[in-house]
């Protein structure tokens, strides 16, 4: 039968006990581990969030044992009892265990309490758990008890504490802005509220502060940052949820160094003192067209090289229709150079053709330079000599290396080579995991053309800036202009993006011009903010960091769900608390919502 704690305090987490303790009365409390009899001495392992510690039940009747009732209660200790421990701190027995913080001691307890008895759970509470995600996520409270999963969640705390520290230090206010806003359709689908009060109106939830955090620099508020739940009902990926946390930014009158500053000393700071990860600055910098044209992505990892080569002006003329094609219709031929994988089965170059195509490729051509300079290639026999020799010295393809070859619309030589040049990297054991590379990837286009719409969007949002000297194309060439806009990445993951905001009435006219809004519908969207504009609007900028995200690279966990407390999983339901749900319909009655679900197919 549980016992309540009758005023018993405890003294110390588990691994707070040292030797500088020895001789100490101390009491402890937590969870059991495991409890091992071993004939008249009983060796419990107590769990709490800190670690483990040793803890020794030896029936006597002096005071360095306990009484005959509580080693008793001690007989029955399971797995996950939750106790209460008075005990002395001693040198432990037998030999230290060196991979335990507290294994040269132990507590020979004098007094036992059970507070909570528990079943037998469902899976072993230990670290790297090899129990299938779903049942750990439908008992997610027991998960969490796991060590390495608490490591993990008081990281994420310690990181929070530093980043509100560093802020608070630099002269920014954290301020809170509201969860139930106006829905602004622009970008993911929004999660919508009914109101009761307002029948047929909706509330949605933010996606991000973005309008608000603005509204506060038309404030005078200056220097703002929030730890923000934000949320997205969109298609969900390993790295993504439905609802998330950013750690929110946006400053006034600063331009983009400004900015890129203040997060290179918060980010340093952070690593640093965390995870003892030294960070050097100024970070390096790199435009989002060289990142595409070096490395096929705007979140380059940098761990290792095998950097795209563009070989468009070799092939122009060649004999390859593949290429030439390619070349006429507006598009590039680029290549990777595979050092080494000369030797590579056919069988695996064929998956490499698979996998190319998973990212729009219609085939990958390959040249593969054998050990006497000969090529095995699935081209050749439509270049000559010459052409071919050119084509793999501007390679560098050295014997025994493997050059891969797309050749498309940019977009789709990008995506294709980019996606190939991680996958080979992984296969080739070229990443070393132990680095952290951050990169900024800098002026990125202000918009990009919707084939569906027929009309050109905004990359980042309707409010960022374009560079300076690339105003005038706003009008002439619109897909040229470039955008006051920074991500920071962080071995290949996007940790963080912003922007330079627009704060001149005729540029934000013309921006939503651009996007295809009529005046009347850029206020129907945006009236509080533009109507703020006008009464004087300071130059601003901002950014925002994905949190989950960057524990989950600190921790080098393989998901955000191992950094969450109580993720959601891949259709956004949570195993845990069955949500989404439904209501009662007396709650449907109250909002005026009627529920038309579409008939299920049925089979004839």
């Amino acid at each position: 039968m549980a016992e309540s704690m009758k005023g018993l305090k405890r003294t110390h987490r588990c691994t707070e006990v040292s030797e500088a303790n020895l001789g100490q009365v101390i009491t402890v409390m937590g969870w059991v581990q495991k409890s091992r009899n071993k004939g008249g001495i009983i060796f419990t392992d107590l769990r709490d969030r800190s670690g483990l510690l040793q803890i020794i039940f030896e029936q006597g009747e002096n005071g360095d044992f306990v009484n005959a009732e509580d080693f008793e209660k001690a007989e029955k200790l399971r797995s996950e009892f939750v106790v209460a421990v008075t005990g002395k701190v001693v040198k432990r027995g037998g030999a230290a265990n060196e991979n335990l913080k507290t294994g040269t001691i132990e507590v020979r307890a004098t007094g036992l309490r059970i507070l909570s008895e528990a079943e037998t759970p469902p899976f072993p509470i230990e670290a790297n758990s090899k129990t299938k995600e779903e049942l750990r996520l439908k008992h997610r409270y027991l998960d969490l008890r796991r060590p390495d999963l608490q490591g993990n969640i008081i990281m994420r705390s310690e990181v929070v504490n530093k980043i509100r520290n560093f802020l608070a230090d630099e002269g920014f206010l954290e301020i809170e802005t509201p969860i139930l806003m106006k829905s602004t359709p622009e970008g993911a689908r929004d999660y919508l509220v009914p109101s009761r009060v307002h029948p047929g109106n909706f509330y949605a939830l933010p996606q991000s502060p973005q309008l608000y955090k603005q509204l506060l620099m038309c404030s005078g508020y200056d220097r703002y940052f929030q730890i923000a739940k934000c949320f997205r009902d969109e298609d969900l990926r390993a790295d993504r949820q439905p609802e998330f946390t950013q750690v929110d930014m946006e400053l006034s009158f600063v331009d983009v160094e400004d900015v890129l500053d203040v997060n290179e000393r918060l980010l340093k700071k952070v690593f640093e003192d965390t995870i003892g990860v030294e960070v050097s600055l100024p970070l390096p910098r790199i435009t989002w067209q060289d990142a595409m044209d070096r490395f096929g992505s705007d979140k380059p990892d940098t761990r290792f090289g095998m950097e795209l080569q563009n070989v468009s002006d070799v092939v122009a003329g060649c004999g390859f229709s593949v290429f030439t094609g390619a070349l006429e219709n507006g598009g590039s031929v680029r290549g990777l150079n595979a050092k080494g994988q000369a030797g590579m089965p056919r069988k695996k170059i064929d998956a490499l053709v698979e996998f190319a195509k998973g990212y729009g490729a219609k085939g990958l051509a390959y040249l593969a330079i054998n050990e006497d300079g000969t090529y095995k290639s699935s081209f050749a026999k439509f270049m000559t000599e010459e052409e071919l020799a050119k084509l793999v010295e501007a390679m560098d393809g050295q014997p025994g290396d493997l050059l891969l070859f797309a050749a498309d619309k940019n977009k789709v030589v990008w995506d294709v080579l980019g996606a190939l040049r991680l996958e080979l990297a992984k296969t080739m054991e070229l990443i070393d995991n132990s680095k952290y590379n951050f990169l900024w990837v800098t002026e990125f286009p202000l918009l990009e053309w919707d084939e569906e719409e027929k009309r050109f969007v905004a990359v980042h949002h309707p409010f960022t800036m374009p560079m300076d000297e690339d105003i005038p194309y706003l009008d002439s060439d619109p897909g040229r202009v470039r955008a006051k806009a920074y991500d920071i990445v962080l071995n290949g993951t996007e940790l963080g993006g912003g922007s330079v905001r627009i704060h001149q009435g005729d540029i934000q006219s013309k921006m939503f011009e651009m996007l295809g809004f009529t005046p009347e519908q850029a206020h129907s969207q945006f009236g509080f903010l533009l109507d703020a504009f006008k009464y004087g609007v300071p130059p601003h900028a901002g950014l925002a960091y994905g949190l989950d995200r960057m524990i989950m690279l600190m921790v080098k966990a393989e998901s955000i769900r191992d950094v969450m407390a109580f993720p959601k999983v891949k259709d956004a339901s949570c195993l845990m608390s069955e949500a989404p749900n439904v209501v009662d319909p007396k709650q449907l009655e109250e909002l005026c919502i009627k529920i038309d679900l579409p008939a299920e197919e049925t089979e004839e």
